[in-house]
């Protein structure tokens, strides 16, 4: 399977956990990302294990080169080493590609026409339309297309994203799907709950899914670790291994850093950046303490 033999390189050189942290660069740092590449960067280190510094650039409308620079400076400041070199996704379009040919391949995709305004018009005329994780589901417009016209319509060069289409999907599996949670053990996974996915949208040739999943398996990474907001995205990335031939790793869903108010910490809400902070006066002992790294913590700077 595409991307198998080449995890499996990078796994014969491990002898112990590899985990990563992979943040957008949309934005400078807050605390909540501290907190998550800390607990990334800790399970890694007390294992004597490897911490891997990925940047998930895809969007280009939304992600800066600046703030991909922010990001690594910061974490060089606070003293948060990664091992190996930096993966920047947009580097490595073709890589996506690849996996999205074979599973097209398998008559896994299909390509979807429609827009926002399309989808909303058709939820809003449902009388009970299904919701997932991402909100209403995609009531599958364009997977009734026929072949021919799906066809006349690319061939026309109409805008279009590529859909996972999650009957045929489940169909193809041959057992249940499961992941290991740290501490918890193995969980049942309900793919289905996200319908019928994009993985490649119409501006950008890739999808976090995609992205997140293929890269996690290229570069050995043996235990997820990120906030519990994303656990509901195991289930579809457990699904999108197994149908790729890629090993399973295990994952630890840690709890998301609030406000005082009890909001999530988030670029969109302005919560306070580890540059704001470094400007202020505020060590690196302190940022980490304020993100949720608790004393004693003789394993960080």
């Amino acid at each position: 399977m595409v991307g198998l033999a080449r995890y499996r390189v990078a796994r014969m050189g491990a002898t112990t956990i590899v985990t990563r942290f992979a943040p957008s660069p949309t934005g400078h740092l807050h605390l909540g990302h501290v907190h998550s590449a800390a607990f990334a960067w800790r399970h890694a280190r007390r294992a004597g294990g490897r911490f891997l510094l990925r940047i998930e650039d895809i969007d280009p409308t939304r992600c800066r080169p600046e703030f991909t620079e922010s990001i690594l400076e910061d974490l060089a400041w606070l003293g948060l080493d990664w091992d190996g070199p930096v993966r920047v996704q947009s580097a490595h379009l073709g890589d996506y590609r690849t996996t999205l040919d074979a599973l097209s391949a398998r008559d896994l995709l299909y390509p979807c026409f429609c827009t926002r305004a399309d989808i909303a018009r058709e939820v809003a005329a449902s009388a009970s339309a299904p919701h997932g994780p991402d909100g209403p589901l995609y009531p599958g417009t364009c997977r009734r297309l026929s072949p021919a016209e799906r066809a006349d319509r690319m061939a026309r060069g109409e805008p279009h994203a590529l859909r996972l289409d999650m009957r045929t999907a489940l169909a193809a599996l041959t057992a249940p799907l499961s992941f290991e949670e740290e501490g918890k053990g193995r969980l049942r996974c309900d793919p289905a709950h996200f319908g019928d996915v994009v993985l490649a949208r119409k501006d950008v040739p890739a999808s976090y899914h995609l992205c997140v999943t293929h890269d996690d398996a290229l570069q050995g990474v043996t235990l997820v670790t990120r906030g519990e907001d994303l656990k509901p995205a195991t289930d579809l990335h457990r699904l999108l291994q197994t149908l790729m031939g890629w090993p399973e790793p295990h994952y630890a869903h840690h709890l998301l850093l609030t406000d005082e108010g009890g909001r999530r910490l988030a670029k969109r809400d302005r919560a306070a950046t580890i540059r704001d902070l470094r400007r202020s006066g505020v060590g690196a002992a302190e940022v980490l303490r304020r993100a949720g790294v608790v004393p004693p913590a003789s394993d960080l700077p």
